[in-house]
């Protein structure tokens, strides 16, 4: 299949999907509003939802069932973005091609559309938990998205990351960060899709094995990016990884190295879903997108 075409049609069900749960632009306070709906909006492959939903259909689920909790992932993800480019962490004026949430709103207003987005993704998934008759699944995937989000996941990555800014290169380390910065979240939208999906506990651990591959892949050809290509490809300021002296594959590996880390995890990624055939095609052509995004600076 081609993955840039499946991403983009996906990427168009979630923006439509999302826009019933933000508020109106014009709504008061006015501000928050349209801070909120600037990053969220702002483009981005919606990788976080998609996975969510590609996941749910790979165990026979519905998409219908899903997509709100597709929605506060993207929401939850959104908010971690304008959080991360504040002065007080990442200190980033580019995100997608644009000004950062605070240049154009200024800080308290960036600090609060986090807190909105973050909040409101758990409102739309308590909601979804009240209003279904049977609870569970619901119940049981808002407990490993928020799971995935705070301490033990993508917050105390970032804490982690933010610590080891200077530090010597360390393997180790590198991976404790990315583990959780980055891959806790990733993890999570593919167990919360297989549980909403009513995945058997074979297809549940094959989908978990194939998240942990594919979540540290993608934060190699992440880091290979930031290494490597220029604005036009990212989005954001090049080289900004290794002006701050951040922690990432390349500066413990090297380029190559990671490189070859990034293809070694995506084949690890791909032989853990085979067991699972033709349904989990999607998210194998969106592990192969990844990593050839990374890796040789174009799409696959």
């Amino acid at each position: 299949m081609n993955a840039e075409r499946y991403l983009t049609a996906r990427a168009r069900l979630i923006e439509h999907a999302l826009r019933r749960y933000v508020p109106p632009q014009r709504k008061h306070p006015r501000k928050l509003s349209e801070a909120m709906r600037y990053s969220l909006f702002s483009g981005g492959k919606r990788i976080r939802p998609i996975l969510l939903l590609a996941a749910a259909e790979a165990v026979g689920g519905e998409r219908a069932a899903a997509m709100p909790f597709a929605c506060a992932v993207e929401m939850i993800h959104t908010y971690s973005l304008i959080h991360d480019d504040l002065p007080a962490m990442d200190d980033d004026v580019l995100r997608r091609g644009r000004p950062t949430n605070h240049l154009v709103f200024g800080d308290g207003i960036a600090i609060l559309a986090g807190d909105a987005l973050l909040t409101d993704a758990f409102h739309i998934m308590a909601a979804e938990l009240a209003h279904r008759t049977r609870g569970g699944r619901a119940a049981a995937a808002l407990k490993e998205i928020a799971e995935a989000a705070g301490s033990a996941g993508m917050v105390g990555g970032q804490a982690a990351d933010l610590e080891a800014e200077g530090a010597e290169p360390n393997l180790p380390v590198v991976e404790y960060i990315h583990v959780r910065k980055t891959g806790a979240l990733l993890v999570a939208c593919i167990r919360a899709g297989a549980i909403l999906g009513s995945a058997r506990p074979n297809a549940l651990r094959q989908l978990t094995r194939f998240g942990e591959f594919f979540g540290l892949a993608f934060q190699v050809a992440d880091d290979i990016l930031d290494a490597e290509a220029g604005v036009a490809v990212t989005g954001k300021t090049p080289g900004r990884d290794r002006a701050r002296r951040k922690l990432t594959f390349p500066a413990v590996l090297g380029l190559p190295a990671a490189k070859e880390r990034a293809r070694g995890l995506l084949a690890n990624a791909l032989a853990a879903l085979d067991p699972l055939k033709a349904p989990a095609e999607p998210l194998r052509a969106i592990a192969r997108y990844v990593v050839a995004r990374g890796c040789d600076g174009r799409p696959a």
